[in-house]
């Protein structure tokens, strides 16, 4: 594996920071969400930073590559555009599953991955198609989750082991992630750190969350704790990383704040003055020790294709799960209930902040951020999400006019105007709503 070109100390790219990244002194590079940019028309302040020799590297989080399908090419061929607008060294993604084909669901959120044979060797699949659709070489996050699966096979330390074994993918470590994990499902990170093949590494993640009733929610919108920078201190003491990003994607602190975490990241950087092996140049005795073929091909020794019959046990599986958590069927035999109900909630409300960001009007036309959660929470609580949050505002807005709502006729205008704009078509007429209303309480 070759070794990681030099990324240094670097921040993600969110809109409502801009103008501070612009600003941010010894910054390095940027990460931008794949899906949030158009390779022909990159906002002014991106192009900018690229322009002066900022690199920028696209994550994405829509593949889905630990699903039981097979990965879309649409969206394959969309990643790699961006990192070729980007002039991308790499593009990211994450080991989770995000949506299931039958039924038809959205989770809108990163879900972990059963760590089973059978989803391994879908995993490790899906990232070999995506990998030889890519332009540029792939690196996949570990995430974070509230809940374990029943019935696992493997730890964190071995799954990840073998899916670079088996593929030659590189590994986004994101030590916030393993703190959450340490939290919520009694995961050692130290134990992950040691077991897992460091000079695979690509960079490194840091990123603030918060506490509640026993259960870590890696929000990405409080500061980071010291706990997690000990984590990226536990890295740093095992391999030198190639980079390192402060993600924050919420509630957004002055400048001042941005620049004191990743001043804090560098101290804890610069802290191990002693030799560490970089980040991608391979430790021949630790992998000849893990794997007698070492010095093979990436994926040299992979599987052939996964049997069927295996992406259908899985899909089973994610169904009966996604199915719980966002359409309200039973939690599946051997789930842990309370944190199933408590990801529930954290999807639902997820759901209703981010469709507020794409549609910001609706609050406004809803009389306020309190009115809107409220109406939102209760269209999502039998309507699970089918194509994205783009589409739920406007299957949200619509199923409002159904009910000849909001009562107030000004307000029931406005909507009418937002939706018929964003739609193309005319608001549903009176005898249509009350149809359609009959229809749903039928069912």
């Amino acid at each position: 594996m070759k070794p990681m070109a030099h990324l240094g100390v670097g921040i993600g790219w969110r809109p409502e920071i801009a103008d501070a990244v612009e600003r941010l002194d010894g910054l390095d590079w940027v990460e931008v969400v794949a899906e949030n940019i158009c390779p022909g028309h990159l906002p002014e302040a991106l192009g900018r930073l690229r322009e002066r020799g900022t690199r920028i590297v696209p994550h994405g989080v829509s593949l889905g590559l630990g699903g039981a399908d097979r990965p879309d090419p649409e969206k394959l061929a969309a990643l790699g555009e961006r990192a070729v607008a980007l002039g991308a060294p790499l593009v990211t993604e994450h080991i989770a599953f995000v949506r299931t084909s039958s039924p038809l669901l959205e989770a809108g959120h990163l879900l972990p991955v059963p760590r089973t044979r059978d989803a391994l060797d879908v995993l490790c699949e899906n990232v070999r198609i995506a990998q030889d659709a890519l332009p540029v070489p792939l690196a996949l996050e570990n995430i974070a989750a509230l809940f374990s699966w029943p019935g696992e096979e493997m730890t964190e330390g071995q799954f990840l082991t073998e899916l670079v074994e088996r593929t030659g993918v590189r590994l986004l470590v994101d030590v916030a992630n393993l703190h959450t994990n340490r939290v919520n499902r009694g995961e050692d990170p130290a134990a992950v750190l040691d077991a897992i093949p460091l000079e695979a590494l690509a960079y490194v993640h840091v990123a603030g969350g918060v506490e509640r009733g026993g259960v870590w929610h890696d929000t990405h919108a409080h500061p980071v704790p010291p706990v997690v920078l000990d984590l990226l201190a536990e890295l740093r003491s095992r391999v030198a990383p190639a980079g390192v990003l402060l993600e924050r994607d919420d509630d957004f602190p002055p400048e001042a704040e941005l620049a004191g975490e990743l001043t804090a990241i560098r101290e804890v950087l610069t802290a191990t003055a002693r030799a560490l092996p970089q980040a991608g140049a391979p430790d021949i005795a630790r992998e000849t020790a893990k794997n007698p073929a070492a010095g093979a091909e990436p994926g040299a020794g992979a599987k052939p294709g996964v049997e069927e019959a295996a992406r259908t046990r899985v899909a089973l599986a994610q169904a009966a799960l996604l199915s719980a958590l966002v359409a309200g069927t039973p939690v599946p035999e051997g789930f842990d209930r309370a944190r199933i109900r408590v990801q529930v909630r954290a999807l639902a409300a997820k759901r209703a902040d981010v469709v507020a960001k794409v549609a910001p009007e609706l609050p406004g036309i809803l009389g306020g951020r309190a009115p809107y959660r409220e109406a939102f929470l209760a269209y999502a609580k039998g309507r699970p999400m089918t194509a994205g949050y783009r589409r739920d505002a406007l299957d949200f807005a619509e199923h409002l006019l159904i009910q000849d709502l909001p009562a107030d006729p000004a307000a029931r205008r406005r909507l009418t105007a937002w939706w018929r704009e964003r739609a193309g078509a005319r608001p549903p007429r009176r005898i249509v709503r009350w149809a359609r209303a009959l229809a749903g309480r039928a069912a």
